[in-house]
């Protein structure tokens, strides 16, 4: 039986998936119209991309291994969760930058706030209490184990009675 990825690229084009969710196109068609209206915005400074965190998702025969570029987060600024065969990673990015000049009598100071999630479509099957996460410099590592693949199991026909 031929296996089949449950990762989704990062330019959008889908690959093979073992099962077919009926609202997983329509949640792609909705973050490409996003990206879209965010890239035609043009203003500087206000890239609602720049919230999105860059991923790896790489898949071996055991484990799926997820990275997430999360600069200046901390763990506690960051949800993990799995729900049915969803993995689905929240956050918030805060970032502050103030200026001051006392000798010029300004200030200056700049706030955004957004907050974020990725989902990534698992085997169903997996065990929650077997995914791994941690967390360093600003990269999260999610590993999470394949469950066991159950081939086909022939069965005896018997006689009925």
């Amino acid at each position: 039986m031929a296996t089949t990825s449950p990762v989704q690229s990062r330019e959008g084009a889908n690959l093979p998936r073992p099962s077919i969710n009926p609202f997983g196109s329509l949640h792609r068609e909705i973050d490409r119209l996003f990206d879209e209206f965010a890239r035609g915005l043009g203003i500087p400074g206000t890239n609602l991309t720049n919230l999105m965190p860059k991923m790896d998702v790489a898949e071996s025969d055991k484990t799926i291994d997820v990275t997430v570029e999360l600069p200046g987060l901390e763990r506690k600024d960051v949800e993990i969760s799995l729900e049915d065969n969803m993995l689905v990673i929240r956050g918030e990015k805060k970032t502050e930058q103030e200026q001051k000049d006392e000798s010029k009598n300004y200030r200056v100071a700049e706030r955004s706030y957004g907050a974020f999630y990725r989902m990534i479509e698992l085997p169903r099957g997996v065990d929650p209490s077997r995914v791994q996460a941690t967390m360093s410099n600003g990269v999260l590592k999610i590993t999470v184990p394949k469950p066991a693949q159950s081939g086909a199991k022939k069965i005896e026909v018997k006689e009925a009675a």
